[in-house]
């Protein structure tokens, strides 16, 4: 279905949908699910709020990429976030901030029965929110619907990459990052934002190559993991920045990273991959990163290259305390914008 009967040169009209397009679920080809979920966030809160800053932002995008000409009109759209998930986030959070206080005064969870009880609480919720994302996305792609999602953390789309997996089969994963996320159960949270790709690894057997891109961040545990899996190939943010300083294209690195990806490609995109003046008030920035022109680009070569982006992800944009003051939902809009273009582009003939 095309979306018809819209000027995309007119100011984005608020009672629309994302992008201020005129969309409903019935005559949208692609649904961003919005995960208001920050349970296990490990140093500053704010990312829950992000698909409703997103949103916001989101009026104001100018609609005409030229890399990937009209491509809106096959529609976008974004349910409302699910009430119960805002209110266990709510809940949960507070348990999870006792647990890490506790842990941070060098307390051990298992010896405080009350705790340990919050524990278990926030391990099965986080069960409960993967489950209620994959029975969504499983429910639009039997209506033959394009997924992809907003967080919220990084452990939000565990139930989709679920999904595409009993959907898809065989795929590979590109993460942009600063963080390996390769913990097990980082501070005893099962499903912690900081354990995403380990837990993909172990529960997601048709994942067969994570490619990680950015990488600045990671304990020795994570980095043993990285040499040891040949289901890993990572391309560290030093490694990076050492090949082009010594006369290296952006594009040479660019293919490297294409050419290690399977044929189907699912897009994990955590802002705080990106130079932390462009998501300064993310949950863990990190000096380094990208540009969002570099990944932009990294995303268009992946296009061009032939490879399917059969699903994507979105996480970790907050806007802190001033949203006023934060350039974090205008760059994580512009960039879900782009990410909605190419994913569209790259399944036209799909």
């Amino acid at each position: 279905m095309t979306i018809t009967n819209f000027d995309p040169n007119s100011i984005g009209i608020a009672s629309n949908n994302i992008f201020g397009l005129p969309t409903t679920e019935e005559n949208a080809r692609l649904m961003i699910i919005p995960i208001p979920w920050e349970v296990t966030v490990s140093y500053r809160n704010g990312t829950a709020r992000g698909p409703e800053k997103i949103l916001e932002a989101s009026y104001q995008i100018d609609l005409c990429d030229a890399d990937a000409m009209n491509f809106w009109q096959q529609g976008y759209y974004m349910p409302e976030p699910d009430r119960e998930i805002v209110k266990k986030n709510d809940f949960l959070r507070h348990c999870a901030e006792l647990i890490i206080s506790n842990l941070s005064e060098g307390g051990m969870t298992c010896d405080n029965a009350q705790l340990q009880k919050k524990l278990e609480a926030i391990n099965s919720g986080s069960l409960e929110l993967q489950q209620r994302i994959y029975d969504q996305a499983m429910a639009y792609y039997k209506k033959d619907k394009l997924v992809a999602l907003v967080g919220g953390d990084h452990s939000t789309p565990l139930g989709l990459m679920k999904a595409v997996a009993d959907t898809f089969g065989e795929f590979g994963i590109l993460q942009i990052d600063a963080h390996a996320d390769l913990r097990k159960a980082y501070e005893g949270f099962t499903y912690s934002h900081a354990s995403i790709m380990y837990n993909v690894l172990q529960e997601i057997p048709k994942m067969c190559k994570l490619v990680q891109v950015g990488i600045r961040d990671f304990c020795d545990e994570e980095y043993e993991l990285i040499q040891s899996n040949d289901r890993i190939k990572t391309f560290f943010d030093h490694d990076i920045k050492e090949r082009q300083f010594e006369g290296e294209t952006w594009k040479q690195i660019c293919d490297d990273i294409i050419a290690q990806l399977p044929q189907n490609v699912y897009i994990s995109f955590d802002i705080d991959g990106l130079d932390p003046k462009l998501c300064k008030n993310t949950g863990t920035p990190v000096q380094g990163g990208f540009e969002a022109e570099q990944i932009q680009y990294l995303f268009k070569k992946l296009v061009d290259s032939g490879k399917r982006i059969i699903a994507f992800d979105l996480n970790e944009v907050s806007c802190g305390e001033d949203s006023l003051d934060s350039i974090d939902a205008n760059v994580g809009a512009r960039i879900l914008y782009r990410m909605c273009n190419l994913f569209m582009k790259s399944n036209t003939h799909a």
